[in-house]
């Protein structure tokens, strides 16, 4: 379980982007229907991460800026399974999938914008979805990136360079729940969050980096040793 201001690395893997539970009670319904309180939504519960990780691109800095820079042209492709839709020029919609606990369950729709590098940093964060309003839960997203460049100590690589993309990651969810599950203790209710918050991200950075790296490595023609 990860709380709050732990960090939490992050590591590759071939599990598969999948809901926690299935036959689960609708989102919608269970908000409008049963999550009121004198004609009003409950509190919300606030569930919150710090993650930082490192990916590393075989290649001279100069060479992944560039790569970053233009994210329109992989992105959409590299953040499968996931359904992604520009959004402008930065900006993308993303719906993460299904997940749920104690029979509910939401499938997360969030935009965020990858903003031009200030200062070496490159920083996302989250937008409004044009026509689309959050249904029981709210996202806060803020992540910084920068790069680190180091000679390569592996020779299976034809690069003579390692670049690292360091990044850091808060992360806070909103969620109302309905009625039904607000009578279920506190303290399991924020557990059982905070723990499918961190499977969350751990699945979703998992798949993305591979995919970025294998694409990036692939784009310059250089390649890159898969560590399992």
């Amino acid at each position: 379980m990860l709380s709050k201001d732990q960090e939490y690395q992050v590591f590759e893997t071939d599990e598969p982007l999948m809901s926690v539970t299935s036959s689960l009670i609708n989102t919608e319904d269970a908000i409008t229907k049963t999550n009121l309180v004198d004609g009003k939504l409950a509190a919300p519960i606030k569930f919150y991460g710090h993650y930082c990780d490192r990916m590393d691109m075989y290649a001279p800095s100069q060479t992944v800026a560039e790569y970053l820079n233009t994210h329109h042209e992989w992105f959409v492709h590299c953040a499968k399974p996931m359904k992604v839709k520009p959004l402008g020029e930065n900006g993308y919609a993303l719906v993460i999938g299904k997940f749920g606990a104690f029979n509910y369950e939401v499938e997360p729709k969030i935009g965020l914008e990858l903003l031009p590098p200030e200062a070496g940093i490159y920083r996302i964060q989250t937008i409004p979805v044009p026509d689309y309003t959050p249904c029981g839960y709210d996202v806060d997203y803020r992540a910084r990136l920068h790069l680190v460049e180091n000679p390569a100590e592996d020779f299976s690589t034809n690069s003579q360079q390692i670049t690292g993309v360091e990044w850091e990651l808060d992360l806070t969810v909103y969620v109302h729940f309905p009625k039904f599950i607000q009578r279920l203790p506190k303290s399991l209710i924020q557990n059982t969050g905070d723990k499918l918050l961190n499977q969350i991200v751990r699945q979703v950075s998992r798949r993305l980096t591979r995919q970025v790296q294998e694409n990036f490595h692939q784009s310059i023609g250089v390649s890159f040793p898969i560590k399992r």
